[in-house]
């Protein structure tokens, strides 16, 4: 008797400890120099799920609206495998980058899937970029002793400036939903410590994609209160008019801005291969081993030819160059499908105010998608985590 005791604690313990391994990884996602424990919380949570799965302790489901979509694309993006210009490359990113995060989402989706767990996960986002924004604020400007005109360069390569967008904005996002619909005074108050310096990193970096995301979830999120939204608008845009960001906005290379010289090189390489892309590989566009990228960029008008950027700095372009237009459009599916998810919870009033925010999210990382690079470790974990809460708020009793 003592001795299932032990094992039926031993496998409690397990239970719990997946969800806190997944939120340290999360929570870790921004900062730099700390890959080494993120791949232990998550593969030790895959190895804690297998266990108990194995031992019929946990009952693991694959149930959701994101199911068929990712298995179509998947399988396309296996099949691209076999013409990749970089084989092993494109083998390795298939793995790192889509199936490790397509397990992370399946993960999440299993052990959050509560009311309580939503909002820890909500609060695990906001903190971790609450805490990542004010001490690159402090390191920059106080320690390092720069003005409040300069530009913010967080240094680190690990997350380059136009990534902060990607944890930044969806953190902002959470902090301002807790504030419109909490009533814990204590919740309210806290959260507005939490978006204070995530919102002014976001200008201080003085990245378009960033800010146009902040005014457009912004508007989603705020739509059904026009008095909050007239609020939060004229705050941001107070913020932009205060912020050096104004220039960049009014006096910068509208080419530049929307990356059309980056574009207009990458549609060139998309129409040599339209159908199975070069390969899943992310080295591959820019290594300059397998084609000339200025082979490509001879071939776009004069107008638009510019440097030469090896990435094609654009998720919708990235996908297409990788995996051609079937390929775009099986990954472009999922955005649907993770759209028609929360516009259902909308129309049913099921979680209304939870679904309006996560589409603002998703929508701010489809924004800064489309303008920066946005197949990378922090970013990706950004876009699943959205896809699992999306989820979560969709399949829940």
């Amino acid at each position: 008797m003592n001795t299932l005791n032990t094992r039926g604690k031993i496998f409690n313990l397990l239970n719990l400890s997946v969800p806190v391994l997944m939120g340290i990884s999360i929570f870790l996602n921004p900062f730099p120099h700390t890959t080494s424990l993120k791949e232990v919380c998550f593969y030790g949570s895959v190895i804690i799920t297998l266990i108990l799965a194995c031992c019929s302790k946990i009952d693991f489901s694959f149930k959701s609206p994101l199911t068929l979509p990712f298995a179509l694309f998947s399988i396309w993006a296996f099949i691209c495998l076999f013409f990749a210009l970089d084989k092993g490359g494109s083998i390795h990113d298939f793995r790192a980058h889509l199936l490790k995060y397509i397990v992370f989402y399946y993960i999440l989706i299993n052990y959050f899937n509560s009311s309580n767990r939503l909002v820890y996960l909500s609060w695990i986002v906001i903190l971790s970029a609450a805490i990542f924004s004010a001490g690159e604020i402090i390191y920059f400007y106080a320690m390092l002793g720069n003005t409040l005109s300069t530009k913010l360069v967080t240094g680190i390569t690990e997350v380059p400036v136009n990534w902060i967008g990607f944890f930044a904005v969806p953190a902002a996002i959470f902090s301002l939903h807790n504030i419109i619909t909490d009533n814990s005074l204590r919740i309210k108050i806290i959260s507005i410590l939490c978006i204070l310096p995530i919102s002014i990193l976001c200008f201080l970096t003085q990245t378009r994609s960033t800010v146009l995301a902040l005014f457009l979830s912004v508007i989603i999120l705020c739509f059904k209160n026009k008095k909050i939204l007239v609020v939060c608008l004229g705050i941001l845009f107070i913020a932009t008019a205060m912020s050096p960001i104004k220039d960049r906005i009014t006096n910068g290379d509208l080419i530049t801005a929307l990356r059309l010289d980056i574009h207009y090189t990458t549609l060139q390489v998309i129409k040599d291969f339209p159908i199975m892309g070069i390969g899943f590989g992310m080295e591959t566009y820019g290594n300059g081993e397998f084609f000339d990228l200025k082979k490509y960029n001879k071939k776009v008008p004069e107008k638009y030819r510019g440097y030469i950027h090896t990435d094609p700095h654009s998720m919708p372009f990235s996908i297409a160059v990788r995996t051609g237009l079937i390929g775009l459009a099986f990954f472009l599916n999922i955005f649907f499908a993770t759209f028609m998810m929360g516009w259902r919870c909308i129309r049913q009033g099921k979680d209304d105010d939870w679904a309006r925010s996560l589409i603002s999210a998703v929508v701010a990382v489809l924004v800064i998608g489309f303008f920066e690079p946005s197949f990378s470790h922090v970013p990706e974990v950004v876009f699943y985590t959205l896809l699992a809460m999306m989820t979560i708020v969709f399949i829940r009793e």
